[in-house]
This record gives C-alpha cells, sequence and structure tokens, in this order.
C-alpha cells in the first residue's frame, strides 16, 4: 500500500493536550500513522507519496461512540414523548418482540454505521440482540466497533435464558477474536434486568478474559428504590459485591449519583459513560459531569440508540453535553471546548483499554481520522478551532472519514456504501412495523408491575 500525506489546514492532535497545529502533515502507512511532521520535512522526506490536500479542513481523531444500540436506528422516532418503563415495556420491547431478527438488525445496524462514518464516528460501542450480525455489518462496511455481548433476564429470539445468553455470547466473541476492526465486550442490560448469578458470571469471565463490561446504571430515579427492595441495597454496592465496580466497567447514564457513590466510582476506576441527549429526552435526570470530574473519573460521549436520542451525532451530542455540565453546575468553566473533545477520543479509547491504539494523532496509532471543513457560514470567523468544533460546527461539515488508513468517506462522498439501498431497507422495514398496531403489550417484558 502507497504512503499516504494527510495535509489539512489545521491538526487537533488530542495528544499532547491543548494543542493545534498548522502547516503540519500525518504519515500513513498501511493501518498506521507512522509521523506526524512539518509539512516542509514530509515533502521532502516522502516524494513519491499520495498526497491528499485538506486546504480548508481541521483534522482530528476519528470520534468513538461510546453507547449505542445501532440496530435501533429502525426505530427512531417511534415512540417519543415518554418515561423510560413506558417507553421500554409499552413501546420498544412490544415491537423488538414482533420484529427482531437478523434482517432487522442487519439492516438497522447499516443505517446506524452510516450516520455514524457521515458524523466523523469511526468506532462505536454497542449493545443489542443478535451481536454477531452486527459484527458482520461493521467489517463489511469497514468500521471499528466494540460488540456488546446481551444478557438479560427475558427470553428472546436470540437467547432463551441469561445462561444461554452469557453461552451464546461467549461463542460469538471467539468467532471474532482475530477480526482486527471486532473487539467485543459482556453487556448485560441493567442491574435491574439481571441476576445476582449471571452478573457474578459475568463478572468472573471479565476478568480471566479481559474484557470490559458495558451496562446501563442508575439511569433513572426508579433504579434506587427497586434495587433496595429486591436487593436490599444501593445498586453501586450491589455491583461492587458482585466484583463489577472495576476499570474494565462502562458504566452507561449514571444520572443517579451520590457522594458516597462519586467516592466509590473515583476508587475504583469505572469508566462513565454519559448519554445526556437521550437523559434529557426521557428524563431521566442529569449526569453529574463537575463532580465526577473533580473525582477523577474517566468520562466518555454516547449518543445511545437513534430510538431515543434520535440521532447518532456526536458532535451535537459534545456540545449538549458541554452547555448542559456548565448549567447544572451553574459554572460555565465545567467541562471546556477540549474537554469535550477528549470524551470524544481519547477518554473513550481510554475507556476501552485501546489508549495505547486510537484516540490521538500520534505515530504508532491506527489512523482513524476525520477531517472537518471550516469554510462555513456557521464556523467563519474562526478564533479557536477547539471551540468551533465542539460550539459551533456540524456534522454535516465532516468530508472525510479513515479507519485504518482506509478512506471510507471523501468529499462527503462515501466509497463503499449505497446509501439509497440502506434507506430503502430502512424505509421498508417502516412500512411492516407501521402497518402492525402500536398498541401491543407483552407482561413478559416488564420487569416491574
Amino acid at each position: 500500500m502507497d504512503t499516504v500525506l494527510l495535509l489539512p489546514r489545521l491538526l487537533v492532535p488530542v495528544r499532547p493536550r491543548l494543542q493545534v497545529l498548522e502547516q503540519m502533515a500525518v504519515v500513513i502507512e498501511k493501518e498506521l500513522i507512522t509521523a506526524v511532521l512539518p509539512r516542509s520535512e514530509a515533502l521532502a522526506r516522502y516524494p513519491q507519496a499520495v498526497r491528499i490536500e485538506l486546504p480548508e479542513h481541521v483534522l482530528v481523531p476519528g470520534f468513538i461512540n461510546m453507547h449505542t444500540h445501532s440496530a435501533m436506528s429502525l426505530l427512531r422516532g417511534y415512540a417519543d414523548d415518554l418515561n423510560l418503563q413506558v417507553w421500554l415495556n409499552d413501546h420498544i420491547w412490544p415491537v423488538e418482540k414482533a420484529f427482531l431478527g437478523p434482517g432487522f438488525v442487519h439492516d438497522g445496524a447499516r443505517l446506524a454505521i452510516a450516520e455514524m462514518l457521515r458524523g466523523g464516528t469511526t468506532f462505536f460501542n454497542d449493545l443489542y440482540f443478535f451481536p454477531e450480525v452486527t459484527a458482520a455489518a461493521a467489517v463489511e462496511t469497514g468500521m471499528r466497533a466494540c460488540i456488546g455481548l446481551p444478557v438479560i433476564d427475558v427470553a428472546t429470539v436470540w437467547a432463551d435464558d441469561e445462561n444461554a445468553y452469557i453461552e451464546k455470547g461467549l461463542e460469538v466473541s471467539a468467532s471474532w477474536q482475530n477480526e482486527p476492526l471486532i473487539t467485543t465486550s459482556f453487556a448485560p442490560h441493567a442491574p435491574y434486568s439481571v441476576g445476582d448469578a449471571a452478573l457474578g458470571r459475568v463478572a468472573d469471565l471479565s476478568e480471566s478474559h479481559g474484557m470490559r463490561v458495558h451496562m446501563h446504571v442508575l439511569e433513572s430515579g426508579w433504579e434506587i428504590s427497586e434495587s433496595l427492595r429486591r436487593y436490599g441495597k444501593p445498586t453501586l454496592e450491589r455491583l461492587h459485591d458482585i466484583g463489577l465496580l472495576n476499570e474494565r466497567l462502562l458504566a452507561v447514564h449514571m444520572t443517579q449519583l451520590n457522594g458516597t457513590d462519586l467516592e466509590a466510582l473515583s476508587k475504583t476506576g469505572v469508566n462513565v459513560i454519559h448519554c445526556p441527549e437521550s437523559n434529557l429526552k426521557l428524563g431521566n435526570g442529569i449526569c453529574p459531569v463537575a463532580r465526577l470530574l473533580e473525582h477523577g473519573v474517566n468520562l466518555a460521549l454516547g449518543t445511545d440508540g437513534a430510538a431515543s436520542n434520535n440521532n447518532l451525532d456526536l458532535l451535537a451530542e459534545s456540545r449538549s453535553a458541554a452547555l448542559l455540565a456548565k448549567g447544572y453546575a451553574a459554572d460555565p468553566c465545567v467541562l471546556t471546548a477540549f474537554q469535550a473533545l477528549e470524551m470524544l477520543t481519547i477518554n473513550a479509547a481510554r475507556a476501552l483499554g485501546k489508549e495505547h491504539r486510537l484516540g490521538s494523532v500520534e505515530a504508532g496509532k491506527l489512523a482513524d481520522l476525520c477531517a472537518i471543513r471550516l469554510d462555513s457560514l456557521q464556523t467563519t470567523p474562526m478564533y479557536d478551532v477547539v471551540s468551533h468544533l465542539i460550539y459551533a460546527a456540524s456534522s454535516q461539515q465532516v468530508s472525510h472519514v479513515w479507519v485504518g488508513g482506509r478512506m471510507l468517506m471523501q468529499d462527503k462522498q462515501f466509497l463503499y456504501m449505497d446509501t439509497g439501498d440502506i434507506m430503502d431497507r430502512a424505509n421498508d422495514w417502516a412500512k411492516r412495523i407501521t402497518s402492525q398496531t402500536r398498541a401491543t403489550r407483552s407482561r413478559e417484558y416488564k420487569f416491574h408491575e
């Protein structure tokens, strides 16, 4: 493969921190960044290299979406303006029961991947049924993914019980272990939907396999009383006793935290995945970002699924996160633009245990990158490019995306994806779903009365 020189107007490498570089070149050989050096030096050193001029662009690490349910893009807008329990019990789980299958997951995942790539996301951390299908869709499209192996205490078309989920998940993990684009995690749905025995087994397997545990935790106030009622202890104390509070835990949402919880998270190294727009839309509360930062907790960003956001736009999510943190803390200095960019990149890589390979533009790291055009009304004039990335730029300004050195989008055009076919398939699913009544109810999907 030819050596490639990326020649952007500006480079924000993320590491070293707080740097904005001009007249630089990023050298890509095969899947790796092999050098970051001044433009003139690169042109002299690599005279035969393929040059990609990016004269009106800023080049940044590819964004990492740390929590989503990619196939649920097919349910975008299906049920809105509802609280979490009603949304899940009365709408989402019944429609999933009726339509969930490999075809649904494949078509939904492809739709989500296209949307994410268009917005500069090069890696997504997924949690959904038929994980092997999502993994295949990611590889087909050249996307990097951590595929969650679901565990839940209700039967679905994918597995019958908690042990079956775990066994099938281990088989999926083994089948993808040699694919460089795919890693796997254990993905118990939530503390209220997975019992102690299954969570204990997940904790043991996570330690023995060195795998992350990706789980919704303390998403809503209802979970606090439910944990006390069913288990006689708060959620985080229960997870600690089971052995899940450690640096491998990716705790998603975390809107219901107290001071004791913050200390526990800090001591155990748990990673918190903040999904501000989904939390706001479902009325579930606000993750206390300022206090988590004060306690040194690693924070990354996720969009959640398109059924509850309703988009997969990480740039928009980062703006929401920064503004919400300031308003909630009544402090405009909380969560600066650069810290928000870190949540999209290096913090996410750290949460995955991949900060040595991803999350910044440095020699030796994987060439997962995106270029964003700056010649737009909304990013003119420009005093601070990082400020513009978080507070002003739109995902529509993302022009180029690379995963492992392979260009997947050029000048806003996908090189290997047929978006017409992807949208046609999504619209076919919508017709099938809307032809069936939305009044379907299913008691076995209810976890409380």
